[in-house]
């Protein structure tokens, strides 16, 4: 049974090395490998510490932490699926939990950044594009809204 819990300080390796697999074995596809090992890099287990310090972080946990996701009221961040994972429902499980809590802290919609590689998950979840920016870090990226009800 899957649950989803606030991260814990000790969750920080793991998360670390969750990103990291994700950027490697699927967001790879979209972009260079040079950019890739810089976002790996980015996410690492004191970065990953520092994110939960400054926004709520959540994992979805069944036999160890399968994905992960933040919050800033109502901005989503860091959202990560295990690859061995994708397709069971974790992602629009973690989204769904977040958007819950934003609607009751009286937002009325949600944004996000979604890569290349995300782009269609957010579709997938009524998400609709704002723009599009790109960045050095993390190169092209989607600005995404979703109104909550």
């Amino acid at each position: 049974m899957t649950t989803i819990r606030l991260f814990q300080d000790e969750d920080a390796p793991t998360v670390a090395e969750l990103i990291g697999r994700c950027l490697r074995e699927v967001n790879s596809r979209d972009y260079p490998a040079e950019l890739i090992e810089r976002m790996c890099a980015h996410f690492d287990p004191p970065r990953i510490r520092e994110l939960a310090g400054q926004r709520e972080m959540f994992v979805a946990v069944d036999d160890g932490v399968l994905a992960t996701v933040s919050r800033d009221g109502n901005k989503v961040y860091t959202m990560f699926v295990d690859p061995a994972a994708h397709g069971r429902g974790l992602g629009r499980l973690l989204m769904g939990h977040i958007e819950g809590l934003a609607a009751a802290d009286g937002f009325d919609h949600m944004e996000t950044g979604a890569s290349i590689t995300g782009h269609g998950f957010y579709h997938r979840l009524g998400y609709a594009d704002v723009r599009v920016s790109e960045t050095e870090d993390f190169g092209l990226n989607y600005i995404l809204r979703k109104a909550l009800r």
